[in-house]
């Protein structure tokens, strides 16, 4: 996958057409404390733009604006925590969404693992490096290790998405999943406000 690195935000006039593949990189899993890092997007089109932001720079009106199109869905793998970093840290409320992650609980219910290598390597057969999940994406200079990692977080998206679909469709269960992908932002949101842990709908 060709490589696209940006400083700070998206460029100017840059159309990613109506399904945008996204995912991010921090320096944890820590809302509060880790910050975000890297924003890796792709149109499906085999290539991956990487925006790299500096401590307390997240202005990126381009990128704010693609998040919050209603005309564009965004494709993530585990979307409650990246709309969360956007959140927290762009400011905008991510939507609409499609989560590959909760499609996958939804109709691979043989299974406990739902990790973007499982799907890969089940419904693609492509066997995907996790080497450089816990390296510094806070280095003002990423590697080449690092920006190819990133980009295959967002290469498979669309082609899970289709094998999906095709799942939830054979068990009835695309309106659920919508239903679930549309509460994603509100989800987020009480994760930010305190109820990461707790299940609001449990007795």
């Amino acid at each position: 996958m060709k490589i696209k690195l940006h400083k700070g935000d998206l460029p100017d006039g840059l159309d990613l057409g109506p399904l945008v593949a996204i995912d991010s990189e921090t320096l944890g899993l820590n809302y509060f404390r880790d910050r975000l890092c890297l924003v890796q997007l792709s149109a499906g089109d085999n290539v991956c733009h990487a925006v790299q932001f500096a401590p307390g720079e997240y202005a990126a009106p381009n990128l704010k604006t693609l998040l919050t199109d209603p005309t564009v869905t965004k494709l993530f793998h585990f979307a409650r925590f990246d709309v969360a970093m956007f959140r927290r840290y762009v400011g905008v409320r991510t939507a609409p969404i499609y989560c590959t992650k909760i499609a996958s609980k939804l109709v691979r219910t043989y299974t406990d693992k739902h990790g973007l290598k499982d799907l890969v390597r089940e419904l693609l057969g492509v066997d995907l490096s996790k080497e450089q999940q816990s390296s510094d994406w806070g280095a003002p200079e990423l590697t080449e290790k690092q920006l190819a990692y990133a980009a295959n977080d967002v290469a498979y998206l669309h082609r899970l998405k289709e094998v999906l679909d095709a799942m939830l469709a054979r068990e009835h269960r695309t309106e659920l999943a919508k239903a679930c992908f549309d509460f994603l932002p509100s989800r987020s949101e009480l994760d930010l406000a305190g109820w990461a842990e707790e299940d609001i709908f449990a007795h």
